[in-house]
């Protein structure tokens, strides 16, 4: 038994620690210790560390140059509008604690679906339902879905790896986000109950002047903005998806005119302001991050087509061989940090199969890589908190292996 005198020491003591630790100067600190450290000790002259770094700022000027622009942008002004002209009573009734399941986990799975966007661009539009009220069961399961049930993914996995795989990967993946959701709710709803508060009624809000159908043809108008901006070229002959990406840029160009007409004949000057700080507001987050992962992400990795990263690409494929847990979750974790533009999958796990990566292991990184990253793990963090996001990496990561382990036992 404890001593009172002992107590009250061990009390001082705690809160002594926590004070440090939540001193508003560590941060600096650390971070500061840590560029000092590495640039005292890393061996620059060693051939694959200069590459490595170099292959770093490679793979973030590639991002910058083919997801910022065409992507992030358009996504940061969706998550803008959200927070600024849907109603919170509307992000309740179809994504919020106590709406009905069904619904919920329905619209938060499909809407994902719809907007097919990488892990990064999906991140302002999870930030912004979630500020909006979404409980963090949907909002999760719409954080999953986005980058994972991609269509166009899905259909050119099934012409280039194999029907099976396009098929494992589609269930799978939209089981995922579901199960993910659910088991997010059970472990953090209770907790999470507090941030929902508040409602309202109108679906979408309407302005001065302007009706709430006018705001949903907004939205719309947005979202198709961003889906034929981000559009990219199929790698196989697929009419369809080919048709599209020819006229991608005079669909984009008509729907950035009718955007035009209507911001100026709907929305007052306020209302326009209002939404170009609450789009910053979510880029000055969001970006500084995205940057930093994508970077470190590079110099670890490289870029996809490339084996200039600190980690060789050989060691890789040595240990994804066959269907054993190791194999599985070596192949989860590595498509967790590693940044997977949309569509490159397919071409990275074509090479990693004719390399001895077993079938299973194959499966695991297309369900655990298009929905994470290293940088959109740290932009989660940001929203979440860290124990919600170690959560969440570690049930995509665990539901990964395991889906991986059940395939690749059934298709030797």
């Amino acid at each position: 038994m404890n001593k009172p005198g002992t107590t009250a020491r061990v009390t001082t003591e705690r809160r002594g620690i926590n004070a440090i630790l939540e001193h508003p100067e560590l941060k600096p600190f650390v971070i500061t210790v840590a560029i000092f450290l590495g640039a005292y000790f890393l061996p620059f002259s060693n051939p694959r560390v200069g590459s490595a770094i170099l292959e770093g700022f490679y793979m973030l000027q590639e991002y910058a140059r083919e997801h910022v622009l065409f992507c992030l942008i358009p996504a940061f002004f969706i998550a803008g509008a959200i927070g600024n002209f849907i109603s919170q009573g509307t992000v309740l009734r179809y994504l919020g604690a106590e709406a009905p399941r069904w619904l919920v986990y329905s619209v938060g799975s499909v809407s994902g679906a719809i907007l097919a966007v990488c892990s990064c661009t999906i991140l302002p539009l999870f930030a912004g339902i979630y500020r909006r009220g979404a409980g963090i069961g949907p909002a999760t399961a719409f954080l999953y879905s986005g980058p994972a049930i991609n269509v166009l993914a899905i259909i050119l996995t099934g012409r280039i790896l194999g029907w099976q795989l396009g098929l494992a990967r589609a269930v799978g993946a939209v089981l995922f986000s579901v199960v993910i959701g659910l088991v997010m709710a059970a472990l953090y709803g209770d907790e999470d109950a507090n941030r929902t508060s508040g409602s309202g009624h109108e679906a979408f809000e309407a302005g001065e002047g302007r009706s709430g159908g006018q705001n949903l043809v907004f939205f719309v108008t947005l979202v198709l903005i961003l889906i034929f901006a981000a559009w990219g070229k199929p790698s196989q002959h697929v009419g369809f998806w080919n048709a599209v990406f020819a006229a991608k840029w005079y669909l984009t160009a008509g729907l950035l005119v009718s955007l035009a007409y209507m911001l100026k004949q709907w929305f007052d000057k306020e209302e326009r302001r209002e939404w170009m700080a609450a789009t910053w507001g979510f880029a000055k987050q969001i970006l500084p991050l995205l940057f930093g992962g994508v970077l470190i992400a590079g110099i670890l990795m490289g870029r996809p087509e490339t084996d200039a990263g600190l980690i060789p690409s050989k060691y890789v494929a040595g240990l994804v061989g066959g269907n054993s847990l190791k194999a599985n979750l070596v192949a989860s974790v590595i498509g967790a940090f590693m940044y997977l533009a949309t569509l490159t999958e397919v071409p990275i796990l074509q090479g990693l199969l004719g390399s001895g990566m077993g079938q299973g292991p194959a499966l695991a990184l297309l369900l655990a890589g298009p929905a994470l990253s290293l940088p959109s793990m740290l932009v989660i963090r940001g929203v979440l908190g860290t124990r919600k996001t170690v959560t969440y990496v570690s049930l995509v990561v665990l539901m990964a292996t395991l889906t991986g382990m059940i395939y690749g036992s059934l298709v030797v």
